[in-house]
């Protein structure tokens, strides 16, 4: 018989599902915040909220899946990964913003070569994913 993971056994007890359900709370504010405010992934951290909500609690998981604007995006990558185009072309402008923001920010060689390497692979992530 296989046993639980600490993990599971965490997520199973009252004390984890009280830390991931305010952890899903956090996501949400900062994933509103993200649908404002450009540079900010909002709904990766929408995604996560709907990840701890579905550990914890069923209501609230329901909430955020039915909401009139924080849902459908959820929904979607669930449905199969899902990012739309328009998200898409403002990920990429982000990405972009931010290299030239960093190249102007006098920050180090090795650094901007790491910048640089984790926003390539940020956009290759992003731009591989169905439109749906």
């Amino acid at each position: 018989m296989l046993r639980p993971t600490a993990f599971a056994v965490f997520v199973r007890s009252h004390v984890g599902r009280a830390v991931l359900f305010a952890c899903g709370w956090v996501c949400v504010v900062i994933g509103v915040i993200g649908l404002v405010l450009p540079m900010v992934p909002g709904v990766v951290f929408l995604i996560l909220a709907a990840w701890c909500f579905s550990r914890s609690s069923m209501r609230f998981e329901t909430w955020l899946l039915r909401h009139p604007v924080l849902g459908p995006s959820v929904v979607a990558w669930r449905a199969g990964g899902i990012i739309p185009r328009k998200a898409k072309l403002l990920a990429g402008a982000s990405i972009v913003l931010g290299a030239v923001l960093a190249w102007f920010s006098g920050a180090p060689g090795w650094a901007l070569a790491v910048a640089y390497t984790c926003m390539t692979l940020a956009a290759a992530y992003v731009f591989t994913r169905p439109e749906g």
